[in-house]
């Protein structure tokens, strides 16, 4: 393909909230730069979907499959029809939903596809694993790349699934520059969340769903004496929002600390409004909440498990224990304590992000992918 423009179709099972969805958005945004034209493809329906309309900001195109349910098996035929009318040079599939659909279509239109992988999938239910095994061997037999996000996925990734260790490579993802964050734009953001000139706030970012470390920062919370002036905001929602919303005001530990704002569309001006960033994730393979703190300049506390350690370490951020509320409270209490190092963990947090994990270098290491498997 040389210098010319590459068209990749990207293929997902639906476009809600989620890491993997919101990366698209940050792939769409940077692709033009780099030569590249990018198709979204969702198995599930888009009307309402958060993420189809910034897609289409971003300049992407945006179709759907118009599925109710993600393993409809007439994803195959109807995926089919739309991506040999697209016609796209590569087709990336998110997800083992997608990796199975996308491997049956890519090989029926003898289309490269390029597989990423986005969490580390260990225990689950019988049908849970079945379902990693059924993605898994559509993925092994049919990509000519598995891109892991972190080495830890990959060595996960490797031992779990019988698949070519040349065939399967690391891409540390990345996200666009946040907008800066003046001094009257963090107080005004302060003053929206209710927080006093006064007080410290630590933000988490994510989906409210098992596994993601919520019930081990309200833990902590609990733990941390009324005297330490901090808010702990909570950003997002999900199956275990309602759950968390009743546990904090029926507890008069958290009701005045902990802060639901729900779903944020701007995390620049909420980080802007924060101290820290806290991410006590019980597996993660490599999260992008804890890019956005970084791009912030803010410190990280955050669990060291899968890909964080390769984000986090003591130049930038704590790394405690995943399931220890005691070891994440003692992180926060520590940082709250000593605004000197949040302030230099912060400065180096901002260095690192421009260093490494921009859109921009992201979607250009991806396209040397894209490139060798074209010309191979």
């Amino acid at each position: 393909m040389g210098s010319e423009r590459i068209h990749v179709c990207h293929l997902i099972h639906d476009l809600g909230p989620g890491g993997a969805e919101q990366l698209l958005v940050e792939f769409a945004g940077a692709a033009p730069r780099a030569g590249i034209r990018t198709t979204v493809i969702s198995l599930m329906g888009i009307d309402g979907a958060r993420n189809a309309g910034r897609l289409r900001d971003a300049g992407a195109g945006v179709l759907s499959v118009g599925l109710g349910t993600r393993w409809d098996p007439r994803a195959f035929r109807r995926t089919l029809r739309i991506v040999r009318d697209v016609r796209p040079d590569v087709l990336q599939t998110h997800l083992k939903h997608a990796d199975t659909v996308g491997s049956w279509v890519a090989g029926r239109l003898g289309i490269p596809m390029i597989s990423t992988l986005h969490r580390i999938e260990v225990g689950g239910t019988a049908v849970d694993r079945l379902k990693q095994r059924v993605g898994g061997r559509a993925r092994v037999g049919a990509a000519a790349r598995t891109v892991a996000v972190s080495e830890a996925q990959r060595r996960w990734y490797l031992d779990a699934f019988d698949a070519d260790p040349a065939r399967v490579v690391t891409v540390h993802n990345g996200i666009r520059r946040p907008e800066t964050v003046t001094g009257g734009g963090r107080t005004a953001a302060r003053d929206e969340l209710g927080v006093g000139s006064d007080e410290l706030v630590a933000t988490m970012l994510g989906v409210m769903r098992p596994g993601k470390g919520h019930a081990e920062l309200l833990a902590a919370a609990r733990l941390i004496p009324p005297s330490w002036r901090l808010r702990i905001v909570m950003a997002g929602d999900g199956d275990l929002a309602g759950r968390i919303s009743e546990e904090v005001r029926r507890d008069p530990a958290l009701a005045g600390r902990v802060l639901l704002p729900g779903w944020c569309e701007d995390v620049d001006r909420l980080l802007g409004a924060s101290d820290v960033l806290v991410h006590p994730t019980l597996n993660d393979a490599f999260p992008t909440a804890v890019i956005h703190g970084l791009a912030a300049g803010l410190p990280v506390v955050a669990s060291a498990v899968g890909g964080v350690p390769e984000l986090v370490d003591a130049e930038v951020g704590i790394l405690v224990p995943p399931g220890n509320p005691a070891a994440l409270a003692g992180a926060l209490i520590e940082l709250l304590g000593d605004p000197q190092k949040r302030a230099a963990m912060g400065r180096a947090a901002r260095d690192r992000f421009d260093r490494e994990y921009t859109a921009s270098a992201w979607v250009g290491r991806l396209g040397a992918v894209y490139r060798e498997v074209l010309a191979g």
